[in-house]
């Protein structure tokens, strides 16, 4: 090969490389930083040990990355005008903020809390003892009280629960972890013969939709 074709080819390749465009990031709505937050906080309260792996591993942020980013995030089919007045325990929350501005907020108060407290290192950072420590307080109230400390953790606990256990077609219950750990079929078409066999472990593997 002629130097004058050799350097044009490696010229072809670097431009290639070069222009090749980045693989789409799968996140609708969180930041890659925040997704690292809920995930960290999924594997705490839901953890990984012998009977299988924890809410984060099995994809909990996924699922409410992609609910955030569709209508409960923006509370779309939810009656949102004022008067927002404090409600009952079983109303639910009564304010303007919807769970996509929740999260945001929360999020950002908590990893400014913990880089405070524990020389610059944001929650996911944290060693798992200090990961507990920080989310029983955010659950007894004890930190980010003006941001609604409490309430964020019960907002997140609620929303890993449903993405450990949801169907996986919606991001979370990667492998039908959730669903192998307490024995639930899945989506068979027919398990009649086992409904009234109380105390039996169900024999079959759980079915996705898909």
């Amino acid at each position: 090969m002629k130097r004058r074709e050799w350097l044009a080819s490696v010229a072809a390749i670097a431009f290639t490389g070069c222009a090749a465009p980045a693989p789409p990031s799968p996140l609708r709505f969180f930041t890659p930083e925040e997704a690292a937050t809920i995930t960290a906080i999924a594997d705490r309260l839901i953890p990984t040990d012998d009977l299988g792996p924890g809410a984060g591993e099995a994809g909990a942020a996924t699922f409410i990355d992609r609910e955030l980013a569709g209508p409960y995030g923006t509370s779309r089919d939810l009656y949102m005008r004022p008067p927002f007045l404090p409600g009952l325990p079983g109303q639910g929350p009564q304010s303007p903020a919807t769970p996509a501005a929740r999260y945001r907020a929360g999020l950002a108060a908590l990893d400014a809390h913990c880089r405070a407290a524990f020389a610059g290192r944001g929650f996911a950072d944290l060693a798992p003892p200090l990961q507990d420590r920080m989310l029983a307080d955010l659950e007894g109230g004890r930190i980010l009280r003006n941001d609604g400390g409490r309430a964020f953790f019960d907002l997140v606990l609620r929303d890993t629960i449903d993405g450990f256990f949801a169907d996986p077609a919606y991001g979370g219950n990667r492998g039908m972890a959730g669903w192998r750990l307490i024995g639930f079929p899945g989506a068979r078409y027919d398990y009649r013969d086992f409904v009234a066999r109380h105390g039996e472990v169900y024999p079959e593997p759980p079915v996705a939709l898909a």
